[in-house]
């Protein structure tokens, strides 16, 4: 087994990878203000955002759910790596070299199993490439020339060419290092009678990345009459691969994604490219399954959904075609995006539209669209006889409970009256009202088919001192002064250090009456405490972390690390006024429990033990007196 990483090591990798950048690849942020961002929470279900990062302090925290922490935690969480494999995939983008306190450098083998099947992914990938210029592959070129893809626009996508025989690739990849056993899980391999053969073979070549852009897989189309396989075979359900959490082109798509706010949805690999070409960056595909939940969370995620961004699918307009948009209108209210859809003239596709009429004719295929509601809506209502009224009245009945579910009640009305026209019915009020009584009815029961709503618990909230629920830890009152006092001085303490020490560390655990803060007190005790960090922020941060006692308190550090203030100048005054108004606190309980103690006594306290507490009593009061009087000056 490899040795630990060294410490320094983990600290050079933390340092040489910032956050937002890492954060970027997997959703679009915002400035938040105060120099932080924010963006949808990968980790939770959310239609307003409530994640928040940190570029200078290098955390993350989301107020919704609760998750936090710094680049190392955000990609283990999200892409399910250890500690380890994070550390050394963040190192190879950084260019860093690692070293192993147990056992010198790390052998190639010894590396995490999602490292070693994206390595393998990798150089199958420049493989398949490499072999797209050989003789073989001139089947495989003429096909991407007929559909009008030259040699750039292949290298452009990385496509390639898996050769014929049983086992080149398997061959290559156990040549660099790699077992059977990693070949078979991979995906590239399959088991053949006499051990591991190639699972592509003789076909085009699509590498399929993630959104960070990390290859987890292949499409392959076949080229050959007598190859038995289906048209498109890809990569088989792996531990990185995942055909229901894979969007085709999404590593290429996802900053125009983000810039435009709009995405084009469109059916297969040779769309994708022609869409690209055509000059419709935001094009992306599924990858043998149709379009689900899981990516509309990733879509989500780039648009930072909101009413004005744009998701436009682009189905054939046979049945098909038909079938695919109307499941995709089934999960049309999980978007906040309007969605859309464009069908082609005479029902072809991107790549044969562009082929046939150019490249504008693919950029004006996804302008002049039709809100996917209204198609569906024509395909509900064209299944019936609307000569009769009974044909009518079904239609009606199937198609308005479509329509209670826009999200937009003034849309709403608009569709209503659409409908009463799709359907013939003179008294488009009736249609409207019957409408309308569906979508209260669906309210009035929560029904989950139904717009979906922001979370209660969002960042905005919490600024304004109402606590998120949380999925573990204490409850906290922030509506009691005490708490919202001690919560801003923890903030000052673990973001601007600088300005409460080193008083603060002079501070005892007791003096925070809330039972988390008291942890997070702790934990800035065991760092070394705020004065550590006045040379390096950053590091200190990651100490406290470090110090934290389970996930609970680590939640609670990094959302204190990252959350804005609520004071406008944030200064040694605003730092002075929270020390005093803890300490001032702290004082005045400790006055209430030897007063308190003195009571329950009564006339049995022992003279020398009623001096000494009255004198006690007396210094706190002075104490508390000169606070009142001279502020932090009397700390």
């Amino acid at each position: 087994m490899a040795g630990r990483i060294n410490d320094d090591d983990v600290k050079a990798v933390r340092d040489a990878v910032p956050i937002d950048a890492v954060v970027s690849e997997y959703l679009q942020l915002r400035s938040a203000g105060g120099g932080n961002l924010k963006g949808l929470c990968p980790f939770h279900d959310e239609k307003s955002p409530s994640f928040q990062v940190s570029p200078s302090k290098g955390l993350f925290h989301c107020f919704g759910c609760q998750e936090g922490g710094d680049t190392i935690a955000f990609v283990m969480k999200i892409d399910h790596l250890t500690f380890s494999e994070t550390v050394e995939r963040l190192a190879a983008k950084a260019g860093i070299t690692l070293r192993y306190e147990e056992g010198g450098y790390n052998p190639s083998h010894q590396r995490g199993e999602r490292i070693r099947l994206v390595e393998a992914h990798k150089i199958a990938a420049d493989f398949y490439r490499e072999q797209l210029d050989g003789p073989e592959a001139e089947i495989g070129r003429k096909f991407l020339a007929g559909r009008g893809f030259d040699q750039d626009a292949a290298a452009h996508f990385g496509v390639g060419y898996s050769p014929a025989g049983w086992d080149h690739l398997t061959r290559f990849l156990r040549g660099k290092g790699f077992s059977d056993k990693e070949l078979i899980s991979s995906g590239l391999s399959q088991d053949g009678r006499r051990g591991p053969i190639d699972r592509f073979r003789g076909r085009l070549m699509w590498p399929i990345s993630d959104t960070s852009g990390e290859i987890v897989g292949f499409g392959a189309r076949k080229l050959r009459d007598d190859d038995n396989g289906p048209k498109y075979l890809n990569t088989p359900e792996t531990s990185i691969y995942k055909k229901s959490q894979v969007l085709y082109g999404i590593d290429l798509a996802k900053k125009d994604i983000a810039k435009a706010s709009r995405a084009v949805v469109v059916e297969g690999y040779t769309d994708v490219m022609a869409c690209h070409l055509a000059g419709i960056t935001t094009a992306i595909a599924t990858c043998g399954t149709a379009f689900g939940s899981d990516h509309i969370k990733i879509l989500r995620r780039l648009l930072m959904d909101n009413g004005s961004a744009r998701v436009i699918f682009t189905f054939d307009g046979d049945a098909a075609g038909q079938k695919a948009a109307l499941r995709a209108f089934e999960d049309d209210q999980k978007f906040a995006a309007e969605t859309y859809i464009a069908i082609a003239p005479d029902n072809m596709d991107p790549c044969d539209l562009r082929l046939a009429k150019g490249d504008d004719a693919v950029r004006d295929l996804v302008e002049p669209r039709t809100p996917l509601f209204e198609f569906a809506l024509r395909q509900i209502v064209g299944r019936y006889d609307l000569e009769t009224p009974a044909g009518r009245a079904a239609a009606l009945d199937e198609a308005a409970p479509v329509v209670a579910k826009i999200k937009t009640s003034s849309v709403q009305r608009e569709v209503a009256v659409q409908l009463a026209g799709f359907v013939g019915i003179l008294d488009q009020e009736f249609v409207v009202h019957r409408v309308n009584q569906l979508a209260q009815w669906a309210r009035g029961r929560g029904d989950k088919r139904g717009p979906a709503r922001a979370p209660a618990g969002n960042a905005a909230q919490h600024q304004q001192g109402q606590a998120p629920a949380a999925p573990s830890g204490p409850a906290l009152n922030l509506r009691s002064p005490a708490h919202r006092t001690e919560r801003e001085l923890l903030k000052l303490a673990l973001q601007k250090p600088a300005l409460v020490s080193p008083a603060f560390d002079a501070y005892g655990i007791d003096e925070f009456t809330a039972p988390p803060y008291a942890a997070v007190r702790q934990c800035i005790a065991e760092a070394g405490g705020a004065e550590q960090g006045l040379a390096e922020t950053r590091e200190y941060l990651v100490q406290v972390l470090d110090a934290t006692p389970n996930d609970s308190v680590r939640k609670l550090v990094t959302e204190l690390a990252v959350e804005v203030f609520h004071g406008k100048n944030i200064d040694e005054s605003y730092a002075g006024q929270h020390l005093v108004k803890v300490r001032l606190r702290a004082v005045d309980r400790r006055i209430d429990d030897v007063q308190g103690s003195l009571a329950r006594l009564g006339s049995n306290v022992a003279p020398d033990h009623l001096a000494a507490a009255q004198n006690e009593v007396w210094v706190l009061q002075q104490y508390a007196q000169s606070l009142r009087s001279h502020g932090a000056a009397a700390l």
